[in-house]
């Protein structure tokens, strides 16, 4: 039986921090992580696509029914080929991942809990809920130091496209959530392990996750 965790929030909230100190609480092979930035739709190949013009942050913009088909195989213990998404090109790669079946598989994602079918095929939601002056200096820097963007484009991406697709799309899914992580601003060190725990410890005292940690006894 594999559990399919989901990790939301805004951008820059920290949730792919969250996931990626989940997974390295867990033993090895116990589980996947996957980003939903790979299930945006192949925009490249859409007629008439401007980068300049598209909302990269509407829920529209996600291949929602092939990410929910691609878990429903997952959690029946199919591998998937999962696709390779270019932030670059803003198209899908030739190439795809394959991804094996595992005890866990936690998907991170700012639209994850934002399509109710998708949604419904977790079986622990978490938002993590970081204030929006944190998310937005993170993302600000982010983008600048990682993207070579100017701090103008990010500023105005993030008032035209961002900030309204967290109010329709992104906020509204915390009520669906198990678990709501409150407040994570500080950088963690994911090979920390006091920082790891302490980030993840609202999930580590899940039952359905304590088994599958590195520190668990063999069953």
């Amino acid at each position: 039986m594999t559990l399919l965790i989901a990790i939301t929030g805004g951008s820059g909230s920290g949730k792919t921090t969250l996931a990626e100190a989940l997974v390295a609480a867990m033993r090895p092979g116990a589980a996947v992580l996957l980003s939903e930035d790979d299930w945006y739709v192949d925009a490249a190949a859409l007629p008439g696509f401007d980068p300049a013009a598209f909302d990269f942050d509407d829920v529209a913009a996600r291949d929602h029914g092939l990410l929910a088909s691609h878990l429903s195989d997952l959690k029946a213990g199919r591998p998937i080929d999962a696709p390779v998404y270019s932030m670059v090109t803003h198209g899908r790669e030739k190439t795809t991942r394959r991804v094996d079946p595992a005890p866990a598989v936690v998907v991170e994602g700012v639209h994850v809990l934002s399509t109710p079918a998708l949604a419904a095929l977790f079986d622990l939601k978490v938002f993590v809920d970081t204030p929006a002056d944190i998310r937005f200096i993170r993302r600000l820097l982010r983008d600048q130091e990682t993207r070579g963007r100017s701090a103008a484009s990010v500023i105005a991406q993030y008032l035209k496209t961002v900030r309204p697709g967290h109010e329709r799309h992104t906020e509204p899914a915390r009520v669906v959530a198990d678990v709501v992580v409150a407040d994570v601003t500080a950088a963690v060190r994911l090979e920390d392990r006091q920082a790891v725990d302490r980030l993840a410890a609202p999930l580590l005292l899940d039952p359905r996750i304590r088994p599958l940690l590195a520190d668990a006894p063999t069953p």
